[in-house]
């Protein structure tokens, strides 16, 4: 995903960590992960004391990608995502809603992008509406310092409605190895942020029925 870029504003470090798992379900959900990005997942360095779902995901990921090779995941992503004529999962939101690819989900998260400035870069062909295009959307309108009022508003219209829903079906789905580590730390994630995102939205509306 292609956006106007600005300059580089001063986030937080929690959101910039947030920026960061998004940008890593979306590098994930896009394609296997290559030998550098399945090194760098060994050999994360975790709180072993840390406690949580999060954590726990965390430490089961690392454990996942010490145990793997790019071989396996390559056809491990092909039976879950891709198929001979599809796969264990369809990854769009148009699907999760609607039953069906290129419905009403797609055609208002298109509107909402291009008043983002969003495009869909060069090399992707699929929809726009697949998990991994919207966790790029949330990577790039935290590192840009959208306001959590945007933030929230994209994600309670095109990811909070089918997000975790998805990322529970990815964690049964029998091909499932290595995603199901994946599925797991976007499950604990994807709650978090349902969570911290509505927190954000109810004070902003607070601070505004007070005003």
């Amino acid at each position: 995903m292609n956006s106007v870029l600005h300059a580089t504003p001063v986030i937080s470090e929690e959101d910039s960590l947030r920026a960061d798992i998004y940008a890593l379900l979306a590098s994930l959900l896009r394609q296997a992960p290559n030998y550098e990005l399945l090194s760098f997942l060994s050999e994360l360095e975790l709180d072993e004391a840390a406690q949580g779902e999060m954590a726990q995901a965390w430490q089961l990921l690392k454990l996942a990608a010490q145990h793997s090779n790019t071989n396996a995941l390559e056809s491990e992503y092909l039976k879950l995502f891709i198929g001979i004529t599809q796969g264990e999962l369809t990854p769009f939101a148009s699907w999760y809603l609607t039953g069906s690819l290129m419905e009403a989900p797609l055609i208002e998260l298109r509107k909402d992008l291009d008043l983002l400035g969003f495009a869909r870069a060069e090399p992707y062909c699929e929809p726009e509406d697949h998990i991994a295009a919207l966790c790029e959307v949330m990577s790039l309108l935290i590192q840009q310092g959208a306001s959590h009022e945007r933030q929230t508003v994209f994600y309670q219209r095109h990811l909070a409605s089918w997000g975790q829903t998805f990322f529970t079906d990815l964690v049964k789905a029998p091909s499932a190895v290595f995603y199901n580590a994946v599925a797991l730390l976007g499950q604990a994630f994807f709650k978090t942020e349902t969570i911290c995102l509505q927190k954000q939205s109810d004070a902003v509306q607070s601070v505004r029925l007070s005003g």
